[in-house]
């Protein structure tokens, strides 16, 4: 394909006037933030001990460092802090003050949500009812007390559906709407059956608890069932298909079965197929299909041949596209596509997906209408789609830098001030929601601002967050920015490694957070797991190593981009399966290959990890942005995803791999 190229000056005359008119306005502008200097630190000291003497109910304590924080901008949360202990005790006296003084704000809302639940255990619905307009983000908590406020149980329905948790609050409003014949048994077998499907026996067994004692499911032994389900059905009991209970809890032990091994799942559903309903049939090999899928079996899509009789989950239904894209069946992909409804249907990887269909059944024109929707968004498939139209991949024109007035508002924002000092004493959640939280309702030139407030504190992940949100004026610089490139670039330029895969690693995996840790224990700039950085240190002779030392930058990535080389070594030096590799596991990327030749989007999105389908997907989309911007010319997604061969082919050393 060929592609119009940009001249490799552009980008950085934009950038340079860019930088420009930001370094005159940092030296007019006042302090972008708190200083770090000993008021500063008192101050901080002073708060954390607050919230030290909140987590333990201190109130007296609580009050005293109320005391020292008079001017910092986090009194605001001390305050909030010692409301919410008076809240517990029942006791709501300045609570209405805070919230006229606070209008608008994350704690104002938050405090607010808090009081309406106080309201709602109480009964107090007067009160309630009159609070709770002025909450802007109702969880479903407080819907379920609105519910119950407006004697309305009808309400809770889309929650019971939904398959979510529900909260204590709901209970009586079900309770409710059980009473009055709202739900039927046929809504309660199917959100036990969405929690049999998450594997959340417990919570299965207590929506059982609404059905009807001539459905005869009592619930007991699930547990035994779900640890040897080939066992329960061998030795099912004399009558079991008598009744739906019975025969659900059979259904049970083939959908545990079917996710170790569905062949023999499928062979032992087949002996007793007969002895259950149409659509009990279709539930059934549509859970088998969709485990099948999920392996890359070849039994896949016959066994969705069988599972039309039931309605499929949008998961079972996206891997029957799946399935049908891994053997190349075009015909297959477009009526599966077809069978969604129409709200997941447009979502834009089924509406490209839908598109290719199209293209390869002769419907070309078809296919460019839905293209064209994708069309210029900065995203995987938009950038995909863009290709398909013949259009390259660059950026937008960068917006023109913010003035100093728009980053003094931005600087003067308390809830942006707040922000910072809680990055600064490393509550980083906390400062998250109240960033973004003040973000809302702003336009591209406040964002535009508030991106480079974030960049300027060097809080890479909100710069980039919030410079994601422009819709008509854009800054890509800050969208993809490069931080560390001292340290980074010299160690991928050492390693032979393409800068913009580096920092499109870095960017999804971190966010360019030093201190990041996963839930799983991955550390630092790349997410190094220590078994992982403890390998690669030994590998490559690092001397001095400590896995202390993981989240310096420095070792960190070091360490990263070895084991980045490693990994595209030893998976036919195609950045797809490396970018997998690094986030699943090389063995995973290996074994997620096909038999022949698959194309690069297609392999992707057919990994089984909705985490890592995600991850390399925004990694490659990552890695064309940061070249463009590296190199000034427009890149090639599709070039880049390119062709993964067949397994095996390209491969060495793959086991040994961490």
């Amino acid at each position: 394909m060929n592609y119009k190229l940009k001249p490799a000056m552009s980008l950085s005359r934009q950038a340079f006037i860019a930088a420009f008119s930001v370094a005159a306005w940092l030296f007019s502008a006042p302090a972008l933030c708190v200083p770090a200097g000993t008021s500063a630190e008192r101050g901080d000291a002073a708060f954390l001990l607050a919230r030290d003497a909140f987590r333990n109910g201190e109130r007296v304590r609580l009050g005293r460092q109320l005391d020292a924080l008079q001017e910092h901008p986090l009194r605001p949360w001390a305050e909030y802090w010692a409301l919410r202990l008076r809240l517990d005790d029942g006791d709501d006296s300045g609570v209405a003050d805070y919230l006229s003084r606070h209008p608008g704000a994350y704690l104002a809302e938050k405090l607010r949500g808090d009081w309406l639940r106080v309201l709602g255990k109480k009964g107090d619905w007067q009160s309630f009812q009159r609070e709770l307009p002025a909450l802007a983000l109702p969880d479903a908590e407080v819907n379920c007390y609105a519910a119950q406020a407006s004697r309305t149980p009808e309400a809770v329905r889309t929650l019971w559906t939904s398959g979510q948790d529900l909260p204590q609050a709901c209970e009586m409003v079900v309770d409710q709407l059980v009473a009055a014949g709202g739900l039927t048994a046929e809504e309660v077998w199917q959100r036990v059956r969405r929690f049999f499907e998450a594997k959340r026996v417990g919570a299965a067994r207590s929506a059982a608890a609404y059905l009807p004692a001539s459905e005869g499911f009592d619930g007991r032994g699930l547990e035994s069932i779900a640890q040897g389900p080939a066992r329960y059905l061998d030795k099912l009991p004399a009558g079991f298909a008598a009744k739906r209970g019975g025969r659900e809890t059979a259904l049970f032990a083939v959908q545990r079965l079917a996710r170790n091994d569905p062949q023999d799942a499928a062979r032992r559903w087949m002996r007793i197929e007969a002895r259950f309903t149409a659509e009990e049939r279709a539930y059934a090999w549509g859970h088998l299909a969709w485990q099948a899928a999920l392996r890359h079996q070849p039994e896949a899509l016959a066994w969705y041949e069988n599972a039309s009789a039931t309605r499929l989950s949008e998961e079972q239904m996206a891997w029957r596209v799946r399935a049908a894209l891994r053997v190349h069946d075009w015909s297959a992909v477009r009526r599966a596509i077809a069978a969604m409804p129409p709200t997941l249907s447009a979502q834009p990887d089924w509406t490209y997906w839908q598109a290719r269909a199209l293209v390869a059944g002769g419907r070309a024109e078809e296919a460019r209408a839905l293209y064209s929707k994708l069309g210029g968004q900065p995203n995987f498939y938009g950038n995909l789609a863009d290709e398909e139209l013949g259009r390259t991949i660059d950026v937008p024109p960068l917006a023109p830098a913010p003035s100093a007035e728009e980053l003094a508002l931005a600087t003067a924002n308390q809830g942006f001030q707040r922000a910072l000092a809680l990055f600064r004493v490393d509550m980083r959640i906390e400062g998250v929601r109240e960033w973004v939280w003040s973000l809302r309702g702003m336009d591209d030139r406040a964002l535009l601002a508030a991106a480079e407030l974030a960049r300027h504190n060097e809080i890479w992940d909100r710069a980039i967050n919030t410079a994601d949100r422009t819709q008509a004026q854009h800054n890509y610089n800050l969208r993809y920015i490069a931080p560390f490139s001292d340290q980074v670039r010299p160690k991928a330029d050492e390693l032979a490694l393409n800068n913009g895969w580096v920092y499109g690693l870095m960017r999804q995996e971190s966010r360019f957070i030093m201190n990041a840790k996963s839930s799983v224990g991955a550390k630092g700039l790349m997410q190094l797991m220590p078994a992982t950085a403890k390998w690669v240190a030994k590998k490559i002779n690092m001397v001095h190593f400590h896995p202390a030392r993981v989240t310096e930058m420095d070792t960190n990535v070091t360490l990263g981009t070895h084991y980045m080389k490693m990994v595209l070594t030893s998976l036919d030096n195609h950045p797809v399966l490396a970018s997998a590799a690094y986030n699943a596991g090389p063995g995973r990327a290996r074994r997620w290959r096909a038999e022949r030749p698959l194309e690069g989007a297609i392999y992707a999105e057919t990994i089984p990890f909705t985490e890592t389908r995600d991850y390399v997907k925004k990694v490659m989309s990552n890695a064309v942005y940061y070249n463009t911007l590296f190199s000034g010319r427009p890149q090639s997604l599709k070039g880049t995803l390119g062709v993964i061969g067949a397994r095996g082919q390209g491969e060495t050393g793959v086991e040994q791999l961490p």
